[in-house]
């Protein structure tokens, strides 16, 4: 293909969007029209990568084998894109399995493209985004449902904008092994697994209630699934109700197990899960007290992408989450921005020298320097400690789970001793990087210690691969001591990690 097709369609920019659901991997392709998202292609495999999960082994070996043979077919369709056109989610089943380091490592080099995997509050924040961008844009408050592989999704929102947002540990593939367990189908497993929802949903049930909501939408297989089902067999033309979800449980339990399943408008992958499935939807009615649901198209991966768009416009929710951070814990913007300014400044000076020039390392770098004093809303003693847990167990909107713990480490390490850090879920290339970065952050931090009005002189850096040389104008170190003073402690910290500090 040639240089200049190759990250467009007749000059329209090109974006895709995978979603390693638990169930089902999907692949959207979309290209950027006057700003428009024209969604060009759509790609579906029921993988089951949550089949047989085990607590101790994690993913079995036959899931994997089915997921990376998905993911090498998936990686021929978005190779000859860039990495800022693609992005690539891990949900429950990658967030839960003790061997997922070890597969994503393998699905990483099958796609070609990093994996995010995030977190059960974002994948409900990325679904809403999806399905409000396929429905009319009406007011009222909605409430959105996604049955996923392994959890559940429940967002009220009002037009683009979610109100409140939870997942549950409940789903179709672990309700599937854990009261189907052959693929046996029974009343008893039926009872079991409504049971057990009906417990998780408890912990949102009132809250959910009483904030209230105009209409129910339904996302993601399952519910595509029931809704087909519901119609073809005449037990609802308009949506999904309690009364046709019982019928079609009754239908159900007609056969003895999946395999025997014959229903109308199911193919043969999802009968696997449809039992464990309409038991979490019929639950999911009582407890709420929902009177009718509707399907809709917008899922995940459709989330995802506009999500993505965003970032293409410089609209990154990310930017928002920031923001809101330092408002929440109440961060002296106007010093973070004096350090983010000396940060970006020294990174500008080493990207080359150091292989730093990915965009992304900036951007861990800016938003590093908005939040290195989050900690202090705890308490000053330590609160780079306190920053770096806020950052990493936040519900931090559009930013994945790994990024969460790079950013936690920049600020866990942006001062007092450099104490050894667990990178092992790093590449090489990124651990070498993030090291760097972390020098960076310091220096700006450093800098800035004395937080008055003078301005402050940022000196010209030079580095080789393990050495930094800072050159202040004349006479500024003498006139500034304590800044002298810092840097001679600062030395033997960066000493201890292998780098080599002068100053003069």
């Amino acid at each position: 293909m040639d240089n200049t097709l190759q990250h467009s369609v007749q000059g329209q920019q090109m974006l895709a969007a995978i979603d390693l659901g638990s169930n089902s991997f999907h692949l959207v392709l979309a290209r950027l029209i006057n700003g428009q998202v024209q969604i060009i292609e759509k790609r579906g495999e029921k993988v089951m990568l949550a089949a047989g999960l085990d607590p101790v082994e994690g993913i079995s070996a036959a899931a994997q084998e089915r997921a990376l043979a998905c993911l090498q077919r998936f990686g021929q369709s978005v190779s000859a894109l860039q990495k800022s056109q693609v992005v690539i989610l891990g949900t429950n089943t990658l967030r839960a399995a003790s061997n997922s380091r070890e597969f994503m490592q393998q699905a990483e080099a099958a796609l070609g493209f990093p994996i995010e995997v995030i977190s059960g509050i974002e994948e409900a924040r990325l679904v809403y985004l999806g399905v409000a961008h396929t429905l009319a844009d009406d007011e009222g408050k909605r409430l959105v449902i996604d049955i996923g592989g392994g959890s559940t999704e429940f967002v009220i929102g009002e037009r683009f904008q979610p109100i409140r947002l939870e997942s549950l540990h409940m789903g179709c593939v672990s309700y599937s092994d854990r009261f189907f367990p052959e693929g046996k189908i029974s009343e008893a497993g039926f009872k079991g697994a409504i049971a057990s929802a009906r417990r998780e949903l408890l912990s949102i049930r009132f809250n959910y209630q009483r904030l209230g909501w105009h209409n129910v939408v339904g996302s993601s297989g399952t519910m595509r699934a029931v809704d087909r089902v519901l119609r073809a067999y005449d037990l609802s033309d308009n949506g999904i109700n309690l009364t046709a979800l019982r019928g079609l449980k009754r239908l159900i339990l007609k056969f003895k197990r999946v395999s025997e399943l014959d229903i109308e408008g199911v193919k043969a992958q999802r009968r696997k899960v449809l039992p464990a499935g309409v038991a979490i939807l019929i639950a999911i009615f009582e407890s709420l007290e929902i009177k009718t649901l509707t399907y809709s198209d917008g899922a995940l991966r459709e989330g995802a992408l506009y999500d993505l768009l965003g970032r293409v416009q410089h609209e990154d929710v990310r930017e928002l989450t920031v923001k809101a951070m330092q408002e929440r814990f109440q961060v002296d913007v106007k010093h973070a921005q004096n350090v983010k300014g000396s940060a970006i400044n020294f990174y500008y000076q080493v990207r080359h020298k150091w292989k730093l020039d990915d965009t992304e390392y900036e951007e861990y770098l800016r938003w590093g320097a908005d939040l290195h004093e989050l900690g202090l809303a705890i308490a000053h003693n330590q609160y780079h400690k306190h920053g770096a847990y806020l950052v990493q167990y936040s519900d931090m909107p559009g930013f994945s789970k790994p990024l969460q713990e790079i950013l936690a480490i920049l600020l866990r390490c942006q001062r007092r001793k450099l104490v050894p850090i667990d990178l092992s879920n790093l590449s090489k290339r990124s651990r070498s990087a993030l090291r760097r970065l972390v020098v960076v952050l310091r220096l700006a931090v450093l800098l800035h210690h004395g937080r008055g009005d003078d301005v402050v002189v940022e000196p010209e850096i030079r580095v080789e691969k393990n050495s930094i040389d800072l050159v202040f104008p004349e006479d500024y170190l003498a006139t500034h001591p304590m800044t002298a003073l810092d840097l001679q402690r600062e030395q033997s910290q960066l000493q201890v990690a292998g780098i080599e500090l002068s100053f003069r």
